[in-house]
């Protein structure tokens, strides 16, 4: 009988990588593509193609195709995802300063509703009246909800009539605290759903481009997602709870690790585009965190790796930092464009404009800085106020600069929150670069990297 390949995809910040694996030959071939956030399925295909043609086999040869990725846990530490509507359930604006939960929901709405249960399930009387007074308005202005009730685990009936009627009105995404983790602790239960609520639509994107690649190909076998943990579960599953995926991408490094050197117990250290990961093998098994992960400063109720995560990679940005005495060189937390990948992807509109503020009597604070759409849905871009709407329709598929965007201070602010919201690219000076100047790297524009050096 044929051996059975199996496909494995990761999609990180920077790169797609795609491994075709055989359980009796091992390793049959690897290859990377550009992640493409305007259409995740671009990358997606660029990879899978390489590897079959490199394979030189059949897709019929494929029994099962298995998703990690890095773009859960990225957007959790720059601060990125939808917009969500936060719906409180016999919780007090109090509750907010518990957990860090008043910090991870930043600007995003929240609706305090009378209701919730007692420790023993007994109900206190639902009044859903705020909720369908706000419901039009605010369904035009999120792309997801997040519904906490108290106690919800000792009795979901509250949260369970608060997502239909959400759903009938808004036809969005809502999740539901008692539907990730049955543990008590409702703040903390509240964030997670919060953070849940942000990543259903990248990680709805991810799922939706790999299934239409795979359909598109012919390859008509299971997929599999890895979760934070380590294990396997369904696409569907992960579609639903996306919060489980965030790991998922040095969970699975680790597991690679423990299979490519035989060790039973390691450090692991995984560099990728936006993160440094760290965490250990313990006794040939991922070391899990029983209190739950910790992502972006956040730690939520997910059973996942016990993992350090920095926002140091090769694309952070490189900052200069003049403030004490002496300057010095700051790296992170945010991902930029490498100018070296813009000026490649786009010849024309980088190296001109390095060229002409290099030739400047004075360096200009916006140097070295372009800015450029991701390309995302058009309806995510939902819920803009009026400053960060009009700074958005000038920036477009073409990095421009900033000297030339940002006429005043206040828009610098109004471009980090489009940054935040995944909306847009800063381009500029990251590790990469230096790579390129230094040789260790060839693949993009190394003009355009020794310039904005």
């Amino acid at each position: 009988m044929a051996d059975h390949l199996l496909l494995g995809i990761d999609t990180g910040g920077t790169y797609t990588d795609a491994v075709l694996y055989s359980e009796t030959r091992g390793v049959v071939a690897r290859a990377k593509a550009l992640t493409t956030r305007h259409d995740l399925a671009v990358g997606i295909s660029g990879a899978v193609e390489a590897v079959l043609t490199e394979a030189q086999v059949p897709v019929a040869a494929i029994g099962l195709v298995s998703l990690s990725t890095t773009l859960a846990t990225n957007a959790l530490v720059e601060g990125q995802g939808g917009r969500a509507g936060l719906v409180m359930i016999g919780f007090s604006p109090d509750d907010l300063k518990r957990d860090g939960l008043a910090d991870a929901l930043g600007n995003d709405p929240v609706l305090f509703l009378p209701g919730g249960h007692n420790v023993h399930g007994n109900e206190t009387p639902l009044d859903m009246a705020a909720l369908d007074e706000a419901l039009p308005l605010l369904s035009e202005t999120v792309s997801s909800f997040a519904v906490a009730g108290y106690f919800a685990v000792r009795n979901p009936a509250h949260e369970q009539r608060v997502r239909d009627r959400i759903r009938a009105v808004s036809h969005l995404p809502v999740t539901c605290s008692h539907e990730l983790s049955s543990k008590l602790g409702g703040p903390r239960r509240a964030l997670t759903t919060l953070l849940n609520a942000r990543l259903v639509s990248m990680i709805d994107r991810l799922i939706g481009a790999c299934e239409d690649y795979l359909q598109r190909r012919g390859i008509h076998v299971p997929m599999m997602v890895v979760r934070g943990d380590g294990a396997l579960i369904s696409a569907a599953e992960a579609r639903l709870r996306p919060i489980e995926t965030i790991l998922s991408g040095p969970a699975a490094s680790l597991v690679g690790a423990r299979h490519l050197t035989g060790l039973d117990n390691a450090v692991v250290s995984d560099i990728g585009g936006t993160t440094t990961d760290v965490a250990v093998l313990d006794n040939g098994r991922p070391k899990l965190d029983s209190e739950g992960a910790v992502v972006g400063g956040y730690r939520t109720m997910v059973e996942a790796v016990a993992m350090r995560t920095f926002g140091l990679g090769g694309d952070s940005e490189v900052r200069i930092n003049d403030r004490g005495l002496k300057a010095k060189i700051d790296l992170g937390p945010r991902r930029f464009m490498p100018l070296s990948l813009a000026s490649a992807l786009h010849p024309e509109a980088v190296v001109p404009v390095l060229e002409r503020q290099l030739r400047a009597p004075h360096m200009g604070r916006h140097d070295g800085r372009f800015a450029v759409r991701t390309g995302v849905p058009e309806r995510l871009a939902s819920g803009l106020t009026a400053q960060e709407q009009a700074l958005y329709e000038k920036i477009g598929a073409t990095p421009l600069p900033l000297d030339g965007l940002l006429l005043s201070t206040p828009q610098k602010a109004t471009l980090d929150r489009l940054v935040a919201r995944g909306l847009v690219h800063i381009c500029g000076i990251t590790p990469s670069d230096a790579m390129h100047v230094l040789g260790g790297q060839g693949q993009w524009d190394a003009v355009a990297a020794r310039l904005g050096l």
